[in-house]
């Protein structure tokens, strides 16, 4: 009976001694938090934006209706190449075709009187000319016969000359001057007619411009029921079929488009980068294109154009053009040029960019989610034996200070760098944002362990708590 109470008091002790071992490990790590670590560390940064969008030719032209008619011939169709000049699309002409014949023919009978008009003033220069030379010719009679006249009467006065003589020679001098006066007055008639016959064809001439006005509007009017291909492209959109009505009207209407042209030698990728990340969006930064049609591919491209204006996520209306004030999310246009764009690339494919907006060589590196943010007032170390009353009296004290209060809310990023058993907050300086990881500009050196994780331990732990290290990985379990 000795015995066996001496074996239960033994067992006992050794329950109670390993109980109270247990309680004093519990005690001891009482407070401990178990994390994750990695180390800062050099590597190549990338920093990219991400946006997705859609393939659209660089320029391409909608092929309106000019006129209303019925669609007689389209020698295109959806896909086909065509070149400058190229005709489109014919529309029924029966009757523009008729008044474009019809001012020919009044232009061709306005020549031709013309034509008469011209002849009829040149045969009237030429009489006029005739009639000219005849009284310079009359004239020197006339001259010619005046002196004889002189000579004549110089004899009649001395009696050298018979009365009969001189008489017929005066006679003679007085017909000539009627001949000359005579001359003289058809050459005046004939001035008047040849000024008439100017006027005429003056009045021929302005018909005739008249007539080809009038064939010029009419052959407008002819033109505008053809098509034809303003620049070197593809055939990209064609919603009519021959034998439909058209009519012009406004761009995009039913009725309106025949067709629309693009210039596939330039190929863009137009993508809505976030407001966010549009101010480290530049012109000609690299660009890796994906295409969700030509998958397990990658094009390269430059960033051509970075639109000014927001673009509303929801309706895709301009912020400044939107009639309601929105703080929702917008983005902004920016253009893609593809260096090489494949063949069989088509306009309205959707498709994902990857802007690369910074690069950096061999620089200090964290993972992005060891980055934290904490207040200054959180991260200050309370005075020992501060507790109770003193402890409320501080914070009373603090309180009453405005800019104190307002200097402990400042925000401080960082990363909690392990020093011993401890998680020490350090404040760090950052620099681009790759995928993963991101720049340390100051604060870390090259081999600092940090913590990593999980997410719950880095948005919770506080500075200087202490940790022990768990860098196992997490067991799946089994379903």
């Amino acid at each position: 009976m000795k015995t066996k109470w001496k074996i239960i008091i033994l067992i006992v002790a050794v329950l109670v001694a390993v109980i109270g071992v247990y309680a004093s490990t519990v005690y001891s790590k009482r407070g401990v938090v178990s994390v994750q670590t990695g180390k800062v560390l050099r590597a190549d940064l990338t920093s990219q934006v991400t946006a997705s969008g859609e393939i659209k030719p660089k320029n391409y032209i909608n092929i309106g209706a000019n006129a209303q008619g019925i669609i007689t011939a389209l020698p295109v169709k959806e896909g086909d190449r065509v070149r400058k000049g190229e005709l489109l699309a014919r529309l029924e002409d029966v009757q523009p075709e008729a008044n474009v014949k019809s001012s020919e023919a009044t232009v061709a009978s306005a020549e031709a009187d013309s034509s008469a008009s011209e002849a009829g003033l040149k045969a009237a220069d030429e009489n006029l000319n005739m009639m000219k030379a005849a009284i310079e010719k009359d004239k020197a009679d006339l001259a010619r016969m005046k002196a004889d006249l002189d000579r004549a009467d110089a004899l009649f006065k001395e009696q050298l000359m018979a009365k009969q003589d001189f008489e017929l020679k005066e006679a003679t001098y007085r017909a000539q001057e009627a001949t000359v006066r005579e001359s003289e007055a058809r050459l005046t008639q004939a001035h008047a007619q040849r000024e008439q016959q100017a006027a005429t064809l003056t009045s021929m001439q302005r018909r005739i411009a008249q007539a080809k006005a009038g064939l010029t509007m009419v052959n407008d009017v002819l033109q505008k029921h053809s098509s034809f291909a303003p620049l070197d492209g593809v055939v990209t959109n064609l919603p009519v079929r021959v034998g439909e009505s058209v009519v012009p009207g406004l761009q995009n209407q039913t009725g309106t488009l025949i067709m629309t042209i693009a210039d596939m030698s330039l190929i863009t990728a137009e993508v809505k980068v976030d407001e966010t990340d549009i101010v480290n969006i530049k012109i000609d930064q690299i660009v890796d294109i994906t295409i969700d049609a030509i998958p397990n591919k990658t094009f390269k491209g430059h960033v051509t154009e970075i639109g000014n204006t927001a673009i509303l996520r929801s309706t895709g209306v301009a912020a400044n053009q939107s009639a309601i004030s929105s703080q929702e999310a917008k983005d902004f246009k920016v253009v893609v040029a593809m260096d090489n764009p494949p063949d069989e690339i088509r306009p309205g494919l959707s498709c994902t960019a990857k802007i690369t907006t910074a690069t950096r060589q061999n620089v200090l590196t964290i993972p992005i989610q060891a980055l934290t943010v904490r207040q200054k007032g959180d991260l200050e170390a309370k005075p020992a034996g501060a507790s109770g009353t003193s402890a409320t009296a501080a914070q009373t004290a603090t309180k009453s200070d405005p800019a104190a209060e307002k200097a402990k809310k400042e925000e401080i990023t960082g990363v909690f760098v392990i020093s011993g058993e401890k998680a020490v907050f350090q404040k760090v300086e950052t620099g681009i944002t790759g995928a993963t990881d991101i720049e340390v500009v100051s604060g870390l050196k090259d081999g600092d362990q940090i913590i990593t994780g999980t997410y719950q331990v880095i948005r919770t732990i506080k500075n200087e708590t202490q940790i022990k290290v768990d860098n196992k990985a997490p067991v799946e379990q089994k379903t």
